[in-house]
């Protein structure tokens, strides 16, 4: 009886010892409770790190040239020449001319020069006076580019800027102030002064005597149009060509 006790004791030590936990191991969370540590980790830095996420992306869009209104179509320097056909130079024509926020803000640009430099004196300096120049901006601006779209094609001219599939600053400088005075004719080869691009200028120029104040000189305004469109085609022309790079100055890669 004696050694039966003594079995038994010894039996029901080392089942209390085998039901002690291990040491330096720890318990498994509840069911759920490491689904609530992983929500309730810290919000407020969540949140931040999805603004900061946000504004990143967003000032990349901002800053990438190539892909917003200011360049416009052009063909890039690893693409060939391709002749248009008539819907896409309609879509180009509307693109450039009325369809894109593009065409309003550099018109609106335009309008602020003239604002800040008084002309035409005859219009006020307030809000009046640059809600003319921006409405005359405007007139001129879709006037020229009609004239130049149906010149173009008619001409079969090329209406696109090609990015120089030349390197150095001076060779591709050189091609966006040519480009400027010259195009491609149907074959996408041969190169042909921009008679419709600078026809069109003239008669923007020309048709906005009717409404400025003080009875202007038609052909004097046409030449004025025809000056404008040499300086700034060409600026517009060097921001196109070396819109990579400005991308890349200002971190867009």
């Amino acid at each position: 009886m004696a050694c039966v006790l003594v079995v038994m004791g010894r039996a029901h030590g080392q089942a209390g010892q085998d039901q002690k936990p291990e040491q330096g191991k720890e318990l498994p969370d509840a069911p759920g409770e490491s689904k609530k540590k992983q929500q309730s980790g810290n919000p407020v830095g969540a949140v931040a790190g999805k603004t900061r996420g946000a504004a990143t992306s967003g000032l990349i869009r901002a800053r990438n040239w190539e892909s917003t209104w200011i360049t416009g179509v052009y063909v890039a320097r690893d693409q060939p020449l391709i002749t248009l056909t008539n819907r896409q130079r309609e879509e180009i024509y509307l693109r450039q001319t009325l369809t894109t926020p593009g065409a309003y803000l550099k018109r609106m640009f335009g309008a602020g020069i003239d604002q800040a430099s008084g002309t035409p004196r005859q219009w006020d300096d307030g809000w009046g006076g640059y809600a003319e120049r921006f409405a005359s901006r405007e007139g001129q601006f879709i006037t020229a580019n009609t004239l130049a779209a149906v010149g173009n094609a008619k001409l079969g001219y090329e209406v696109r800027y090609d990015k120089c599939k030349c390197d150095g600053l001076w060779p591709r400088t050189r091609h966006a102030f040519v480009r400027n005075l010259m195009t491609y004719d149907r074959s996408e080869e041969h190169w042909r002064p921009q008679w419709a691009l600078y026809g069109g200028a003239f008669g923007g120029g020309a048709v906005s005597a009717a409404w400025k104040p003080g009875s202007p000189n038609a052909f004097a305004e046409g030449g004025r149009a025809m000056a404008g469109q040499l300086g700034w085609g060409t600026l517009l022309n060097f921001v196109t060509e070396f819109s990579k790079e400005i991308n890349r100055k200002q971190g867009v890669k």
